[in-house]
């Protein structure tokens, strides 16, 4: 049972206009690549955490709340909640962080996910945009190890095949690594690019139908996860882009980007989320894990490979480990992945 507590605050100081601009000017500020060495995105991280989470947070406290969700309003949907700042720690550090399309179209049920088989598909090639040496790597750490189900690269992640995968097998994740951009305005120009074709968002939704996601008789795919550009950014017409439409469509969970991460970037940031997701049964939280190991540099590239919290390394292929040692404690790195959908 879930009890409700009702908090309202108002800040008559601060217009609709004020706080988008504070918006826009902190992610701009973590997203810069040459400001990455920099920590210029704390004045506007403080400034809006202070007028969004500074007047209930007593009572968050009070309540030993853990997990903090979030529906917002056009404009502040490409907020990283997870990256407000108290002035002394990041929000992240304190309390998980998700996000709804809606409170009243939220599905609230629990459903350990340690044990779902995956259907991980991805590419690394493409005719006409930037090939991903990463997905490789990132595909097979999935289907490894913890993880029981299907890997399908290149040539096999077709449409096609993703159908029939889905209706031979129910999949309680779903992972798929590739390309995909929002587009404002027709929803048909959003598209999500499988090996031989692009995905639209409207193909997506008859899918989704198609595969009954959203049918009460068939159970729902409990975690989707778009490692790609851009996901869970979108406009009016689809809040929370092509993450915000899966959940609209049956699916619980979707795990998405507010915009681009460096390929050797995504790569980190989902070995290690699968890493806490086998040991932590809410998701939320194995996605707080992630982030707080990225923040506190336990997670780096060094000397061509990737080292995870738990000490596992990962050989890098040769594009990527010619960029040299970096750490991935900011922002940019793990603040842009949102869980949309149901947290638990």
């Amino acid at each position: 049972c879930i009890e409700e507590v009702t908090l309202r605050e108002t800040l008559p100081d601060v217009s609709r206009q004020i706080l988008l601009d504070q918006v826009e000017k902190f992610r701009r500020e973590i997203t810069i690549p040459r400001k990455r060495k920099f920590t210029t995105y704390l004045k506007p991280a403080q400034q809006l955490y202070q007028w969004l989470i500074a007047p209930v947070e007593e009572q968050l406290q009070t309540n030993e709340i853990d997990i903090v969700v979030f529906s917002m309003d056009a404009g502040l949907r490409s907020l990283p909640v997870a990256a407000l700042h108290d002035g002394q720690q990041f929000l992240i550090e304190k309390y998980g962080v998700a996000v709804v399309p809606s409170f009243a179209l939220a599905d609230l049920g629990y459903t350990d996910v340690r044990q779902a088989p995956v259907l991980a598909m991805g590419a690394s090639k493409f005719t006409e945009l930037s090939p991903l040496p990463a997905v490789p790597i990132e595909l097979q750490n999935v289907s490894i190890g913890t993880w029981q189900g299907a890997s399908f690269l290149n040539e096999r992640f077709t449409l096609d095949n993703f159908k029939i995968q889905n209706k031979q097998q129910q999949f309680g994740i779903i992972h798929l690594a590739t390309h995909a951009e929002f587009r404002p305005g027709e929803l048909s120009n959003s598209f999500i690019q499988f090996f031989d074709e692009r995905l639209s968002v409207t193909k997506l939704r008859k899918i989704a139908n198609e595969l009954g996601w959203s049918t009460a008789t068939t159970s729902p795919i409990e975690l989707l996860i778009l490692s790609a550009c851009q996901t869970a950014l979108g406009d009016e017409q689809a809040e929370l882009g092509f993450a915000g439409l899966a959940v609209q469509s049956g699916v619980k969970s979707a795990l998405a980007s507010l915009w681009y991460v460096s390929d050797a970037g995504t790569l980190a940031l989902m070995s290690e989320f699968y890493q806490h997701l086998s040991q932590t049964p809410v998701k939320t939280v194995a996605l707080q894990q992630t982030q707080l190991a990225m923040l506190r540099g336990e997670v780096l590239v060094e000397n061509g490979k990737l080292k995870l919290s738990d000490g596992k390394t990962i050989s890098l292929p040769p594009e990527l480990a010619v960029q040299g040692n970096f750490n991935l404690s900011h922002p940019y790195f793990w603040s842009a992945f949102t869980m949309i959908g149901n947290w638990n």
